[in-house]
C-alpha cells in the first residue's frame, strides 16, 4: 500500500540533484569560516532576501531563536501573534533560554495583527514594564491556513516599528510560498524587516537547515548567538549544498503545490461531514473542520492512516493537510477518494 503523507511539507525527501550536490560538496571547517560551500550558500541566500549577510542554522526554531536573542536582552519584550509558530511550537525558547517576555496579541484569520493592536501593545517608558524591543511576523502563516502576508502589510508594520524605535523579525519559514502565491519577488516581502529566517526543509525539499539573513552587523552578532546555542558546525557544506540546489531549482515549482492544495480543498468541500472554504487555501496548507458527530478528528486520522493517508489533527475537530514535493495530482485524487469513503462509512 502506497502511503500518501500529507502531514507536513517537512516529510519531503531530497531530490536526486540535491543528493548529487551533497556528494560532490567542497568542504571545510565552518566554525573557522573555511567551508566554501557554506560561504557560497550564505551569500546566495542573503542576496535572494535582499540582505547583506546570511547565517546557516540547523532548523527554523533555531533560526527564530537566534534572531530573537540577538535583537533582545533579558527582561525585554517581543510582540507576536497568539497563533504564531514561535509562540505555540518552539518550546518557549525565548523565555527559557533568553529571559525574554512574549507579549501576545490576536492574529486575524489572514495571519495579520491589527496595527492598532500592535501599537497598543508597545510599552511606554515606565519602570514597571519590560522594554518592547521587537515585533515578530510569520509569512506564510501556518495556523492561519497558510495565508501570505502582503508586502504592503509588512511595510506598514515595519514603519510602525521604526516610529517607535523597534525592530522587526520575519519568520519566513515558507517565505517563497508567499512570494509565489502573491506573484511578487521575495525581496518585496523582506525589504523592510530587520531580520528574516527561512526553511530549506519544507517546501524547498532539502533534508535539513534554515537560514537567517540581515545586516552584516546583525549576522556577526547572530553568529555568536548561534554558537551559544550549540549551533556552530564543522563541515556544514553537506547541508549547504542541498540548500544551493533548493534555491536554484525548487522555488518556482511551489506553484504546483498550491494548485494541488486548492484541488484538495475543493474536493474536501464536496464531502458531507467536512467543512472548508476553498477560497481560504492560498498556498500549500489546507485546514478543514470535521462537522459530523459520527467520529472524532483523532478517529478520522486513525482510519485514514489504516488506508494509507496521513494527516494532522490540530484540534478537537480541526485537521490539516499539506501538499509538497512528491505529492502529485493523482495522490490528491486518491486521498479524496479515501477520505470520502471513510466519511461515508463512519
Amino acid at each position: 500500500m502506497k502511503m500518501i503523507d500529507l502531514r507536513s511539507d517537512t516529510v519531503t525527501l531530497p531530490t536526486p540533484a540535491m543528493r548529487e550536490a551533497v556528494y560532490n560538496a567542497e568542504l571545510g571547517d565552518d566554525v573557522f569560516g573555511e567551508d566554501p560551500t557554506v560561504n557560497r550558500f550564505e551569500k546566495m541566500a542573503a542576496e535572494r532576501m535582499g540582505k547583506e549577510a546570511g547565517l546557516l542554522v540547523v532548523s527554523g526554531t533555531m533560526g527564530n531563536l537566534v534572531c530573537i536573542l540577538t535583537h533582545c536582552a533579558r527582561g525585554e519584550e517581543v510582540i507576536l501573534g497568539d497563533r504564531s509558530h514561535t509562540f505555540l511550537y518552539e518550546a518557549g525558547g525565548m523565555s527559557a533560554l533568553g529571559g525574554i517576555h512574549p507579549h501576545i496579541i490576536s492574529n486575524q484569520p489572514d495571519g495579520t495583527m491589527r496595527l492598532e493592536d500592535i501599537e497598543a501593545a508597545i510599552r511606554g517608558s515606565n519602570v514597571h514594564f519590560p522594554r518592547t524591543r521587537l515585533i515578530c511576523l510569520e509569512n506564510t502563516h501556518n495556523r492561519c491556513s497558510g495565508s501570505a502576508l502582503t508586502p504592503e502589510y509588512i511595510d506598514s508594520v515595519a514603519a510602525l516599528a521604526e516610529s517607535h524605535g523597534l525592530s522587526v523579525h520575519l519568520d519566513g519559514a515558507r517565505i517563497f510560498n508567499a512570494a509565489v502565491a502573491l506573484g511578487v519577488d521575495v525581496q518585496e516581502l523582506t525589504r523592510s524587516v530587520d531580520s528574516v529566517s527561512f526553511c530549506l526543509s519544507k517546501g524547498l525539499s532539502a533534508p535539513v537547515g534554515s537560514v537567517v539573513c540581515g545586516s552584516g552587523e546583525f549576522i556577526a552578532e547572530a553568529r555568536r548567538t548561534r554558537k551559544v546555542l550549540g549551533g556552530g558546525m564543522r563541515q556544514a557544506g553537506v547541508i549547504a549544498a542541498s540548500g544551493i540546489t533548493a534555491l536554484e531549482q525548487m522555488v518556482d515549482r511551489l506553484a504546483e503545490d498550491h494548485i494541488n492544495a486548492r484541488r484538495l480543498a475543493e474536493g474536501i468541500a464536496r464531502i458531507p461531514g467536512l467543512s472548508i472554504d476553498p477560497a481560504g487555501t492560498q498556498t500549500n496548507i489546507v485546514y478543514f473542520e470535521l462537522v459530523s458527530d459520527r467520529l472524532t478528528a483523532e478517529e478520522l486520522v486513525t482510519e485514514l492512516g489504516k488506508k494509507g493517508i496521513r494527516l494532522f489533527c490540530t484540534g478537537p475537530s480541526r485537521l490539516r493537510m499539506v501538499t509538497h514535493y512528491g505529492i502529485g495530482s493523482e495522490d490528491i485524487d486518491a486521498a479524496l477518494a479515501v477520505l470520502g469513503e471513510v466519511m461515508n462509512t463512519a
